[in-house]
């Protein structure tokens, strides 16, 4: 255990954040999410939410902001699909550890499997709530 790492950092997460570099993308996807076969690199966080996962990502995680949308989202299927509540969430965690709003993208279901396909790392989660998968790419950190 370190000082003021969040218990859902694990050991093999955090590996994971500190060897990605500017431009890589991370997916933390729900429970339904076909990570295991859609993964270069899979980290299990059995038991936690995205949102959760999220916030403690973006603890350590800048998001890029040399691109307009740095954060996106599976679009649903059915275009007559509300937007999903857990999107709020996703908004106002990235708003309150980025320090302003940041639109999410809407990436069709086929394009964000080949994202999270090329993406760094996935982070499986047990989260059950629809559409609650995000992509997030990394930035700079600037001290």
């Amino acid at each position: 255990m370190l000082k003021g790492v969040p218990n859902l950092i694990t050991p093999e997460l955090m590996d994971v954040l500190m060897k990605m570099g500017h431009g890589d993308e991370l997916v933390i996807a729900d429970g339904n999410f076909p990570a295991d076969s859609h993964a270069q690199r899979i980290v299990r966080a059995d038991g936690h939410g995205v949102p959760a996962v999220l916030d403690a990502v973006l603890k350590f995680l800048p998001l890029d902001t040399f691109v307009a949308q740095p954060a996106g989202v599976m679009q649903p299927v059915d275009e007559n699909t509300p937007e999903p509540t857990i999107w709020k969430d996703f908004r106002r965690v990235i708003e309150t550890n980025e320090g302003e709003k940041k639109e999410l993208e809407l990436i069709e279901r086929f394009a964000f499997y080949d994202r999270a396909k090329a993406a760094y790392a996935v982070i499986a989660t047990s989260e059950t709530a629809l559409y609650a998968n995000i992509i997030i790419k990394k930035g700079v950190v600037v001290e």
